[in-house]
């Protein structure tokens, strides 16, 4: 599934000098295009907003009388509002079996991909893959948090974006942030591209513009040391 022509000698470079790096290209060409086209058209998503339950996937009519006060609550500190779907849940509960997006986390947790993640990043001890997808549809956000989570050995954190044509001023771009709050960097996210940083980071996803004409879409997750409990 990864792509034939991927060199990961400066990328390896790259992610060792600043602890984050973008990776075009990274699937083959087919794998990312019947991937996206799963998440645009076939997989049955919820919204998740912290502090509350997995509801079904927002209409506009719903995200109007909802986002006002998930707004509010933002505007305190750490909050979200996305749509995913959760792999692990839903494979451990035989949820959606004919759905493509299901052959991604036996291919992450496969030996070989193990093998090239270690490569990549140069960690022996690698030994787990989650993944979720994810969606942002206008309005929808991730505020500024740093990944880190005392019940898992979470070392890197990464997007694998299929959105196709995403344009710069869309917003939903991952934003990387200092320790004094000021801004370092940020990844479009360019189709059939893998971000990928070192956790904790603190990082968020600004906004999606009300204007964009795609929705954001992802499989994220985070590379592990040893499998998260439950998983």
């Amino acid at each position: 599934m990864i792509s034939n022509d991927l060199d990961i000698t400066r990328y390896r470079k790259r992610l060792a000098e600043v602890g984050r790096v973008q990776i075009p290209g990274f699937l083959q060409a087919d794998a990312a295009e019947r991937l996206a086209d799963c998440l645009r058209r076939e997989v049955p998503w919820s919204t998740a907003e912290r502090g509350l339950p997995d509801s079904p996937a927002f209409t506009p009519e719903v995200a109007r009388q909802r986002m006002p006060e998930a707004y509010r609550r933002a505007a305190q500190g750490f909050h979200f509002v996305y749509d995913r779907y959760l792999l692990v849940d839903a494979l451990r509960e035989g949820r959606d079996p004919g759905l493509l997006l299901h052959v991604v986390l036996p291919f992450f947790n496969s030996e070989p991909y193990l093998q090239f993640i270690r490569e990549l990043t140069g960690d022996p001890e690698l030994k787990a893959v989650g993944a979720q997808a994810t969606r942002y549809l206008p309005g929808q956000f991730l505020r500024v948090h740093d990944d880190g989570h005392h019940d898992e050995a979470r070392r890197y954190a990464y997007v694998l974006n299929l959105s196709r044509r995403w344009e710069v001023d869309w917003g939903g771009l991952l934003h990387f942030v200092d320790e004094d709050g000021g801004h370092l960097d940020a990844f479009l996210p360019r189709f059939n591209s893998l971000s990928l940083f070192k956790v904790p980071a603190k990082h968020f996803v600004g906004a999606v513009a009300p204007f964009a004409l795609e929705p954001r879409l992802a499989i994220t997750g985070w590379w592990h040391s040893q499998p998260p409990a439950g998983g």
